[in-house]
């Protein structure tokens, strides 16, 4: 069955770094675009990034723009969040998401994760 499994989360200070990974198993990998989301308590679901199938295109939200990186690897089936200048109010769970459209629109992504926990000190 198709499973996206988030790990790397973790308690960081402000201006300090993480890299999230999800391993992504039961589907047709390389052909999905991959994507990042988040939601802080409280909040609403938040697009963070996300890339094309190839890994040629890539798209990010306004408030991680320049600060975070998303990557993939099709022969290992991983997409990856490097985050760095972190924030407190990157606080939040972190979820990987698939899909086969180019979109920042959480609700056209067809497999979700469980999402791994971040949390930034001040």
């Amino acid at each position: 069955q198709v499973q996206l499994v988030e790990s790397g989360g973790g308690l960081v200070q402000a201006g300090g770094s993480l890299r999230l990974s999800c391993a992504a198993s039961g589907f047709t990998f390389s052909i999905y675009t991959m994507g990042w989301f988040r939601q802080a308590s409280g909040k609403e679901r938040e697009f963070v990034a996300f890339i094309s199938w190839s890994g040629g295109s890539t798209a990010y939200g306004d408030s991680v723009k320049g600060r975070f990186t998303i990557s993939r690897d099709n022969t290992e089936n991983m997409v990856y969040l490097q985050m760095s200048g972190l924030k407190p109010e990157d606080t939040a769970v972190y979820y990987c998401a698939a899909n086969k459209r180019f979109s920042e629109n959480g609700a056209l992504y067809d497999h979700w994760g469980q999402g791994t926990q971040v949390t930034v000190s001040s």
